[in-house]
């Protein structure tokens, strides 16, 4: 291969800023959009200029190689897509606001593509028609679309972005596991070599539904997901994720359930200062309407009910919402601020696992001013269902070993899904068997984001001087700075040449009537991994070889120092 020419910046397109964008929020978007790594294009939709492409290149070109070695096979499939498809899955209506619908001149329906897993379905239906052609793993790396209600955080998330998306088609469910195992171990090398500190957690399965689902996540302040660690085992999970054994105690030394009066309690807060008891003695009813039909949810006063959890129980089809003040006024038997579990009709009830049978409660007793104590599940009222429904805190008790959990902000940087036959039922992808009938196609789903891991890896390596890439995905091996006029810039030049001709991908800051500040300013900002400064001591023919993450610095013969970067 011939050596990549070099990137000399007096060419290059790429102005870097002083100073943050207004807009930017997190130090991802701040330093990609000031180093000249991407620019704006409207909401949510970003340019990338040419050291980002590279950076992203990079990124991909890591991604291929390590999907190619566990032979999945790289296609290039439409981003633009039919209506027919999702409507066959039912995620034309799951999906919801954030998918692009649009029409044609003839009204004819289409949508762009979020994930392609009925289009990969369809392709494999049209391609495999015996247990011969499979096991199957195709991918491709593609600019996916989801529109967002606030795209923000520069990249992170934005309604265009660049991911990978694979899948698998297996005849038996020990061919699925063994191709999810194939990811799993393919994507924990991606991420390692990509120089990404993550952790792979358990996660629940949203619209793509399927058994078993888990996420890679990224630590990071600015990620938009909580994921609970257990500092004792291997326990790691999505919040989401995060379920409670259901422990029921012994009640028979608990009293009768008793009313009593409290005036002006409607609240968590005013119930126990009232009684003077802690709020995790009092247990909280949070009313919804899932699709229109009323359900209790019951909690302990101390915690707050996780929404997300709630609608992920029912369902991505269902649609659920609180309450509302007509709601009540339709039934007198709801008492507004002293609802209870006991006596309910026409509700039903469903309650986290720490409302276990056994445990006794203060609660509402459905007439107003008044509430009831020693209300015991199981004895005073039945729980239909449990759920872990409640927000995540620290200290939470680990499912698996009982230690506190840790919590932390996290980017989602890959996701795999064992999906079962839901396409494939839908789709009808159908291959015959080694006994001649028909076999239904079992498939797993995996993603990368590409673009996302490109933000993920600045915001964990970045220090107060600027970017700071691992070597692996820089848009450079060394950045070479010409630190004065024109004896410099003709070192600077040579030096690179042949930093170049030893392989080595090079940038030179060549730029005339720029100062040596600005120049040193703009090599840390950009974050190349070695910087080589040909100033002061040019005459002499040596150099400074600096270390971007450490900076170490030292000066060496010309000679010396390229024979040191092409090591």
């Amino acid at each position: 291969m011939a050596n990549a020419p070099v990137q000399r910046m007096s060419k290059l397109m790429a102005k870097t800023l002083r100073d943050d964008p207004a807009d930017a929020e997190v130090l991802s978007h701040k330093l990609l959009v000031r180093a000249g790594y991407v620019r704006r294009t409207a909401a949510g939709i970003w340019s990338w200029l040419p050291l980002g492409k590279k950076v992203l290149a990079n990124v991909e070109r890591v991604v291929r190689e390590e999907m190619d070695a566990i032979d999945a096979q790289e296609v290039s499939l439409p981003a633009l897509l039919p209506r027919e498809p999702y409507e066959a899955t039912g995620r034309w209506e799951e999906y919801g606001p954030e998918l692009f619908r649009l029409q044609d001149r003839k009204g004819g329906d289409y949508l762009l593509g979020p994930t392609h897993e009925e289009i990969f379905t369809l392709l494999v239906k049209d391609q495999a028609s015996s247990y011969k052609d499979l096991p199957v793993i195709l991918y491709q790396i593609q600019t996916k679309f989801r529109d967002e209600a606030r795209p923000r955080a520069g990249i992170l998330r934005g309604r265009e972005f660049l991911m990978k998306d694979s899948y698998s088609f297996d005849t038996e469910d020990e061919g699925l596991a063994h191709s999810y195992a194939l990811h799993r171990q393919a994507y924990q090398r991606v991420f390692e070599r990509l120089g990404l500190d993550y952790r792979i957690c358990a996660a629940t399965a949203g619209a793509m539904g399927g058994s078993k689902s888990e996420e890679f996540l990224a630590p990071a302040a600015a990620g938009e997901d909580t994921f609970a660690d257990c500092p004792n085992c291997d326990f790691a999970a999505n919040t989401e994720a995060v379920y409670q054994a259901v422990k029921p105690v012994d009640a028979t030394e608990v009293p009768a359930a008793e009313e009593i009066p409290t005036p002006d309690t409607p609240t968590i807060e005013t119930l126990a200062a009232s009684l003077g008891v802690p709020a995790s003695a009092t247990l909280k009813n949070l009313l919804v309407k899932v699709d229109g039909e009323i359900v209790a949810i019951g909690v302990p006063g101390d915690r707050e009910v996780d929404m997300d959890k709630v609608e992920a129980h029912f369902g991505p089809t269902a649609t659920v919402e609180l309450v509302t003040e007509e709601d009540f006024a339709q039934r007198a038997d709801l008492v507004r601020g002293y609802v209870g579990p006991q006596g309910l009709e026409k509700v039903t009830y469903i309650a986290d696992p720490r409302v276990a049978p056994g445990t006794a409660w203060i609660t509402g007793a459905n007439k107003p001013g008044t509430h009831t104590k020693n209300v015991v599940a199981g004895r005073d009222f039945e729980v239909e269902q449990y759920v872990d429904v409640v927000v995540v805190q620290d200290g939470d008790p680990c499912p698996k070993c009982g230690t506190g959990l840790k919590l932390d902000r996290a980017i989602e940087i890959g996701h795999i899904f064992q999906l079962g036959r839901k396409y494939a039922d839908a789709l009808k992808l159908d291959v015959l068997g080694q006994n001649g009938k028909p076999v239904r196609v079992t498939m797993g789903s995996y993603g990368i984001g590409v673009s996302r891991a490109v933000a993920a890896l600045a915001e964990q390596t970045a220090d107060e001087k600027g970017l700071c890439w691992p070597a692996e995905i820089a848009p450079a091996d060394v950045h070479v700075v010409a630190a004065g006029k024109a004896q410099q810039i003709e070192l600077a030049l040579e030096v690179s040449d042949k930093l170049a001709a030893a392989g080595l991908r090079v940038l030179v800051d060549d730029r005339a009537g720029v100062s040596p500040g600005v120049k040193f300013t703009d090599a840390e900002l950009m974050g190349v991994p070695k910087i080589l400064v040909a100033g002061r001591r040019a005459a002499e023919g040596v150099v400074e070889l600096k270390d971007r993450r450490t900076g170490e610095r030292e000066e060496l013969p010309v000679a010396e120092a390229i024979a040191r970067l092409s090591a």
